[in-house]
Order: structure tokens, then sequence, then C-alpha cells
């Protein structure tokens, strides 16, 4: 899987993938997101979670949104729940690892022959995961580590995380945990929550639990981003 800040219409998904084709020719590459919020790790770590239950045991992630790049910052492959992610150690990961029940974690080792300071998402982490995607990757190539880099722990994230082309905005609070009758207030506004858009006039805003179980603020035929002018990383709070 493919979960990236890389852009969908630039070149960099596509050499991503032919190097994963290269080393892995058999493997299914499935496009989740390359299209998240740029530089925006901590958006990207609570959205990756939210996501991760739609794919089965076995499936490797690479999760790149890496504005360190080249930088001290470590190399990781995490191994939770059944499911393996490889990227940079920079917290992207780290929602994830703290919220699954069983978890390893390992360094990355191995390093090709030349590496540009720049793009490791295809230089480094492609290769290393479509060598796991393979079975074929070395036990040399990482090395045990005993704690995470960087971590953003297992809370909740009362912000705007992700916003679709609809202008929906998805927040990283997850809808299991919050208040179900209590106003969100977002962007000055108070709003109620509606099990579906359909259920309010258009024109109106409500929030949701979305597909992927957070909560998520929309407009009935309409844009909430643009009506509430939400923004990813803007904050967002239960009305008291």
């Amino acid at each position: 899987m493919l979960f990236t800040d890389f852009g969908s219409s630039d070149i960099y998904v596509g050499q991503v993938k032919s190097v994963l084709h290269r080393h892995a020719p058999h493997a299914t590459v499935i496009d989740l997101a390359n299209d998240l919020p740029p530089f925006n790790v901590r958006a990207a770590a609570h959205l990756l979670d939210a996501l991760k239950n739609v794919f089965s045991d076995g499936s490797v992630f690479l999760c790149v949104v890496d504005p360190g790049v080249g930088t001290a910052r470590g190399t990781l492959v995490l191994e939770a729940d059944g499911r393996r992610y490889v990227g940079p150690d920079n917290g992207i990961m780290s929602v994830v690892a703290a919220r699954a029940v069983q978890t390893r974690l390992w360094s990355i080792a191995w390093r090709p022959a030349q590496l540009p300071d720049s793009f490791h998402g295809r230089d480094l982490y492609a290769p290393v995961v479509a060598r796991i995607a393979a079975g074929a990757l070395a036990s040399d190539c990482l090395r045990p580590l005993p704690v995470l880099g960087t971590s953003f722990g297992a809370d909740d994230l009362e912000e705007i995380i992700y916003i679709d082309h609809y202008g929906n905005a998805c927040t990283g609070i997850r809808a299991a945990r919050a208040p179900r009758d209590t106003a969100l207030v977002a962007g000055g506004r108070r709003i109620d929550r509606a099990r579906v858009f359909g259920d309010v006039p258009q024109g109106a805003a409500l929030w949701h639990e979305n597909g992927h179980g957070l909560v998520e603020i929309a407009v009935n035929c309409g844009s909430a981003a643009e009506a509430l002018q939400l923004c990813v990383g803007k904050p967002v709070s239960w009305a008291g």
C-alpha cells in the first residue's frame, strides 16, 4: 500500500511503483493515498491508523510523509497486529503502534549502493517494502529497535487531518469515543451530529461518523471546508 504525500499527478509515485515492480513483480500495489496533506506527519499518523483495518493481515504499507528526509531521523519497519509498515521514524507510524495489541520494531540497516539524499521513498523504503512483500528480505537488513524515535501517542487529535474533494473535513477523533449528543465547534460554528448527510437540509452542516470511524464535518450537498473555512490543522472542540 502506498501512503504518501508525493502527489498523484507528480512524477514521484510512478518511480516508486517501478522499484516495487522490479523487486516484487507479482505483488499487488494499491494507492491508499498519495495526496496526503504535505509535510503534516501528525495528521498522516492518525489517518493511517483509521484506514489500516480495511487491509488484511500480511499487508505491507509504504508510509512516507517525510519533511526531514536526509536528516538524522531514523528509519523504521513496524509490525503491528499482523500488518507491516515501512518508512521514516518520524511519528507517521506511531499512532498505529501506540494503539496496537502486538508490535515489533526494527531500524533499516540495509542501504543501496547509492542513496540520494532526498528520495528515500524510492531508493530505500520501496526496495525494503518489495522484499518484505516477496518474502526475500535478508535477516541482516534489519536491526531490532527498542522504542520509536518519535511518538505521538494513542490519544485522539482534535483537529482537521484531511479534506476530501467534496469538502468533507475529517478529524482525528475516533467517533466511538465521541459524545454523541454534543455539538462540535469548528470554524466558529456549533455543529450538531446527524447520522447521514440526508438527515439535515441541503446546505446545512453536520458532524457524523464517517466510513473510517472518525468524526467528520460535512455539509449536505456542499463543501464544509468552504462553508466553514476549514483547513488541515484547524482545531475543533466539543461545545461546553
